[in-house]
């Protein structure tokens, strides 16, 4: 294949690092930005050498694939329309507003043979890329994702912003079915839960606690997963990694370990070069639809449990 043509399609607060990164790839065109704030999409536009659309219909036809990062509530009706005509789409997280919503997605996609990324980004930090094949059949995951409070995202609650992350990492590290939540959140600043803390049982046996808010003073995004003979460390901000194992020594186990070395790099750079390989070779993207629906699901199920 030539150069992958892709449009960005919202450009506010993540879409332009979309922009961003694209336009500086080898082996991409940003043949298009796309935002219904003309102004905004001629201003993200110009610093990119991109045309400038304020229709994302108007991409179509000129593109290979395209990235949507509008909010949520239009992730369906931007994202159809280039699912059905075979066109490989990336929408950020969550997938949609709504299971039906996702699953409709999903169904376009398949139907239109068109693949569909997800953009959960924590599965591309190096840190988590580095952690994945040390765990293990965990027993017990406890995960802090804590922020301070932001200017945007606030149409969606902190389950749907933040902590579907760590449910989606969940989905991957366990890959087991979850037999009961326990779940409450808290609408502190907003109408929309702005903390919120679960306790998930999967079949496996294994039990995941985890908080998520965007009230808190400090930054926060750490994860720790303990299994048999193991505990492994994630530092999402900071990129570190660290792994501790139990080793047998005589008649006295030690526990031996440490840092480990983890090249820092953008996640959100590795998750669009990701998306571009494989729309270059035909493979599956790091994070499918239907892993982006599942995330989803499970988020859906957490909501609920606290009644909102």
């Amino acid at each position: 294949m030539e150069n992958v043509r892709i449009g960005v399609i919202g450009v506010g607060h993540l879409g332009q690092h979309h922009a961003r990164l694209l336009a500086s790839m080898d082996g991409v065109d940003l043949v298009g930005v796309c935002d219904v704030n003309r102004v905004r999409a001629d201003e993200v536009g110009a610093k990119f050498s991109a045309p400038a659309f304020s229709d994302s219909r108007e991409l179509l036809g000129l593109v290979d694939a395209v990235t949507i990062a509008v909010p949520t509530v239009v992730h369906l009706d931007v994202g159809l329309p280039f699912l059905h005509a075979g066109v490989a789409t990336l929408i950020e997280k969550p997938i949609a507003p709504s299971v039906a919503d996702a699953d409709r997605l999903v169904e376009a996609a398949e139907r239109g043979g068109a693949m569909l990324a997800i953009g959960h980004t924590e599965r591309f930090n190096p840190a988590v890329a580095a952690a994945l094949p040390m765990i293990s059949q965990p027993r017990f995951i406890e995960i802090h994702r804590l922020g301070t409070f932001p200017e945007r995202s606030l149409d969606i609650d902190v389950i749907f912003d933040l902590m579907i992350h760590d449910l989606d990492l969940l989905l991957s590290v366990v890959r087991s079915e979850v037999t009961s939540i326990e779940a409450v959140g808290v609408n502190v600043l907003t109408p929309k839960a702005d903390i919120a803390n679960a306790r998930l049982r999967f079949a496996s046996g294994c039990i995941a606690n985890v908080t998520a808010s965007r009230i808190s003073r400090e930054r926060v995004r750490k994860a720790r997963f303990f299994q048999n003979d193991a505990y492994v460390s994630i530092d999402y901000a900071a990129q570190e990694l660290e792994v501790f194992r139990l080793v047998k020594n005589g008649p006295r186990p030690i526990i031996h370990g440490g840092k480990v070395e983890v090249a820092n790099e953008e996640p959100l750079r590795r998750e669009l070069a990701d998306f571009v390989d494989a729309v270059r070779n035909g493979r599956k993207p790091g994070v499918t639809g239907r892993d982006g629906r599942l995330a989803l699901e499970l988020a859906t199920r957490v909501a609920d449990t606290m009644g909102l």
